[in-house]
């Protein structure tokens, strides 16, 4: 069974609560980072440690969700190793696996309204990366960041 890592912010947290019934229904076992109430929190408190998690190989994939989805890709792409898209369509969640190789999905929880977040993640769970012309690019993407110095904050 595939497993997922999600968390939101505080202005994700309904949203995040919705999808978690569609995940199991889709049969992905999924850990919930938190948080676990929609008092106000910091969004990269719980954004980095899924998308450490992710790119160590942990959990398959990643859904992260504050309110414009734009701070969490913000956070989740600044971790080697993954490659995350706000997605505000199901045209650009397919297009983000086959093309992209997202191992990240962000989303909106005070842009994106319940029924269309569900039809996203149904298509970006769904969608398998295509490969061919698409993996030399992606290659180029982990070949850069193999490359990057680490620095210490």
């Amino acid at each position: 069974m595939p497993k997922l890592a999600i968390a939101s912010d505080h202005a994700g947290y309904a949203l995040k609560e919705y999808l978690k019934p569609l995940l199991e229904k889709l049969g992905w076992q999924y850990d919930d980072f938190g948080p676990h109430s929609s008092e106000p929190v910091d969004y990269p408190d719980y954004g980095f440690p899924v998308a450490e998690e992710v790119a160590r190989g942990k959990y398959d994939r990643g859904i992260l969700i504050c309110g414009t989805g734009i701070g969490m890709a913000c956070v989740a792409n600044k971790v080697r190793g993954v490659r995350a898209a706000l997605c505000t369509s199901p045209e650009l969640a397919e297009l983000s696996r086959r093309h992209n190789d997202t191992n990240v999905l962000t989303m909106g929880g005070r842009t994106t309204p319940f029924e269309l977040a569900e039809r996203i993640v149904r298509v970006w769970l769904n969608t398998s990366f295509e490969g061919g012309r698409h993996k030399r690019r992606v290659d180029k993407i982990t070949s850069y960041e193999k490359s990057c110095i680490r620095r210490k904050p």
